[in-house]
């Protein structure tokens, strides 16, 4: 799939906030709590056939930044 991910799918992500970058790809970030949820939000990129960039962990004390980002071609 080429493109951004189409805004509908924010509601799908839950509280994870989409950003169509200019490179083309969309960025899912936000605070996912345990590796559990990780697991669901992987699923999620899976079934949409989304093509998963990179998953990146962000320490929490840092009020600037999201916990958890994770990157994805749509």
């Amino acid at each position: 799939m080429d493109g951004h991910l189409d805004e509908r799918w924010s509601a799908w992500f839950g509280e994870l906030t989409l950003t169509h970058e200019s490179d083309g790809t969309t960025s899912l970030r936000g605070f996912v709590p345990d590796q559990p949820a990780l697991h669901g939000l992987l699923v999620k990129v899976r079934n949409l056939g989304l093509i998963l960039i990179s998953v990146e962990a962000i320490d929490p004390s840092d009020t600037q930044a999201p916990t958890a980002e994770a990157i994805d071609s749509a």
